[in-house]
C-alpha cells in the first residue's frame, strides 16, 4: 500500500464537508430522539424504541438496495438523494414537534431517516474506495470528516437545546443536510473508479465474504451496547445530558485528529494485525470499564478506545471496498447491513443483560464480542484471498505468496501517476504531496481545528462543564498545534 497521502481532488474534498453536515444531525439524533420522544411526544418505552426500530429495520431493508444503486448509477448522485432523504426527516421531526397527533409523523419521518441514511453513507463509503490507490489514507479522511461533523453536531444541538428547544435542532440538522445534498449534486467529476482501476476478487461478494461480514456484526454488537450501558449507567449516576457528552468529549477529540494519520502505522502493520490490536484493545476497554466506572476514567479510556477505533475502522472500510472487487457498493451495502444488524442486536441484548443482572455482566458480554473479533478476524481475512498490500499489507505477496498484478491495484508503491492531458490529474488520481503542499495542508487543518477549538471552549463555558474536560481540550489543541505547524519548521514528505 502506497504511503501517500492522495491530493485530495475537488469532488473528494466535497465528499468529505457533506459528510460532516449529514454525519452531524444524524449522530445526534441518535442520542437525542429518545429523550426527544420521551420529553415531546410523551412516548413511553415501548413507543420509543419502535421508533428506533423503524428507522434502524428500513435503514437495513434499504441498504443492500442502496449498495446496487451505488454500483448502477451515479454515487455522487445516490448520497445527495440520501442526504436529502436526512433533511426530511429532520423537518418531519421539527414539525411533528406541534401536531396534535404527532406520533405517525414521527414515524413516518423515522422511515424516511432510515433509507436517507442507508443510501447517504453506502454511496459515500462507496465513492471513497474509488480515491486512486490509497484507500486506506482516503477512508481516514472520511472518518476524520465524520468526527469532526459530530463533535460540531453535538456542540450546536445542546446550545440550540437550551436556548430554542428540541425543534430548533431539528431545523438544523435539516439545513446540514439539504447543504451536504447541495454539495453532492453540484460536485465534479467523475464518481466512478477508471477502468482496471480495481482488481476482480471472484465476482460480487458472496460465501467467502461471509466470515467478515460475521466478525464485523458481532464487534458492532459490542461497541453499540457498551456505548448503550455506558450511557445509562452515567445517567444513572445523575449526570445531565452536557455532563454526559463532556465525558465523551475527548473520544471525540481522538476521532477528530487521530483517523488521518492512522495509516502511516496501519499501512506497515497490515490489515490483519491492526484489526487483532484493535478488537484485543476494545476487549481491555470493556473489562476496565467494569472495574473503573468513574466519569474521569470513563474518559480516559473511552479516549484510548477511540484510538483504536480510529484505527482499525479505516482498515475494515478498505478491506471491505478492496474484496468487492467490481461490485464495490454491494460489498459496502452488504457491510453496512452486517453492521447494523449487530448494532441493533447489541444494544437491545446488552440493554437488557444490563438491566436483569448488572453492570459487570453487561460489560463482560461486551468485551467478549470484541474478543471474538480479534479470534476470528484472522481466518476472515484469509477467506477473502486478498492481496497482502491492498490495502494494508505488509508485502506485495498475492494470496498465494505471487506477484500481484500492479495494473490491477492501482498506483504501484510510490508512484506517481503521470498527469493528463493539459497536465491535470484526473479525479481519483493519487499523487505523493511535495513537503510544501504537506506543510500548507497541515496549515489549513489546523485553522480549521482552531476554529472548532474556539466553538468548544465557548460551549464548554456556557453549558458549565467541569474544568477537567477544559484542560483536556486544551492540552488536545495545543499538541496539534506543534504537530500541525512542525511540517512549516522541518519540511518532510508524508
Amino acid at each position: 500500500m502506497s504511503e501517500a497521502t492522495p491530493s485530495r481532488a475537488p469532488s473528494f474534498r466535497r465528499v468529505l464537508r457533506a459528510a460532516a453536515l449529514a454525519g452531524a444531525p444524524a449522530e445526534v439524533l441518535d442520542f437525542l430522539l429518545p429523550l426527544w420522544a420521551a420529553a415531546a411526544l410523551g412516548a413511553g418505552p415501548a413507543v420509543t424504541g419502535a421508533l428506533i426500530a423503524v428507522e434502524a429495520v428500513v435503514s437495513l431493508v434499504v441498504r443492500p438496495l442502496a449498495g446496487a444503486l451505488a454500483d448502477r448509477f451515479d454515487r455522487r448522485l445516490t448520497a445527495a438523494v440520501g442526504a436529502a432523504g436526512y433533511a426530511l426527516s429532520c423537518a418531519g421531526y421539527a414539525l411533528a414537534d406541534g401536531l396534535a397527533s404527532p406520533l405517525p409523523a414521527a414515524f413516518a419521518a423515522a422511515a424516511v431517516g432510515g433509507a436517507g441514511g442507508a443510501l447517504f453513507w453506502v454511496a459515500v463509503r462507496t465513492w471513497t474506495g474509488e480515491q486512486g490507490g490509497d484507500r486506506l489514507s482516503a477512508y481516514g479522511a472520511l472518518l476524520a470528516a465524520e468526527g469532526r461533523g459530530a463533535l460540531v453536531g453535538y456542540v450546536a444541538a445542546f446550545v440550540l437545546l437550551g436556548n430554542s428547544g428540541y425543534a430548533a435542532v431539528f431545523w438544523a440538522g435539516a439545513a446540514a443536510s439539504a447543504l451536504a445534498a447541495v454539495l453532492l449534486a453540484t460536485a465534479p467529476g467523475s464518481p466512478g473508479s477508471a477502468p482496471g482501476a480495481r482488481p476482480a476478487h471472484g465476482g460480487p461478494p458472496g460465501r467467502r465474504t461471509l466470515p467478515f461480514m460475521t466478525v464485523a456484526a458481532i464487534t458492532a454488537a459490542g461497541e453499540a451496547g457498551l456505548w448503550l450501558i455506558l450511557l445509562l449507567r452515567l445517567q444513572s449516576d445523575g449526570l445531565s445530558p452536557t455532563q454526559v457528552m463532556a465525558v465523551f468529549c475527548p473520544g471525540f477529540l481522538v476521532f477528530i485528529l487521530v483517523p488521518e494519520h492512522a495509516h502511516r502505522v496501519t499501512g506497515p502493520l497490515g490489515r490483519e494485525r491492526t484489526m487483532v490490536v484493535a478488537f484485543a484493545a476494545g476487549t481491555l476497554f470493556a473489562a476496565g470499564l467494569a472495574i473503573v466506572p468513574t466519569p474521569t476514567g470513563i474518559a480516559v479510556l473511552w479516549a484510548l478506545a477511540a484510538a483504536c477505533f480510529a484505527a482499525q475502522t479505516p482498515v475494515e472500510q478498505a478491506t471491505v471496498s478492496a474484496a468487492a472487487g467490481d461490485h464495490p457498493g454491494l460489498g459496502m451495502g452488504l457491510y453496512e447491513g452486517a453492521r447494523l444488524v449487530g448494532v441493533t442486536v447489541g444494544a437491545a441484548a446488552l440493554g437488557g443483560l444490563y438491566q436483569a443482572v448488572g453492570w459487570v455482566a453487561a460489560c463482560a458480554v461486551a468485551a467478549s464480542a470484541s474478543l471474538v473479533g480479534a479470534v476470528l478476524v484472522p481466518y476472515a481475512i484469509r477467506a477473502l484471498a486478498l492481496p497482502k498490500d491492498d490495502p494494508a499489507g505488509g508485502s506485495a505477496d498475492g494470496p498465494e505468496g505471487g506477484p500481484v498484478d500492479a495494473s490491477a491495484n492501482g498506483p504501484a508503491k510510490g508512484a506517481v501517476p503521470a498527469a493528463k492531458d493539459g497536465g491535470e490529474l484526473e479525479d481519483g488520481d493519487v499523487a505523493a504531496p511535495s513537503s510544501g503542499e504537506r506543510a500548507r495542508r497541515e496549515r489549513q487543518g489546523w485553522y480549521v481545528h482552531s476554529a472548532l477549538f474556539a466553538v468548544g471552549e465557548a460551549a464548554l463555558w456556557a453549558l458549565g462543564a467541569p474544568g477537567w474536560i477544559g484542560r483536556t481540550w486544551i492540552t488536545v489543541y495545543v499538541v496539534d498545534t506543534l504537530w500541525s505547524w512542525s511540517y512549516a519548521i522541518r519540511s518532510r514528505k508524508e
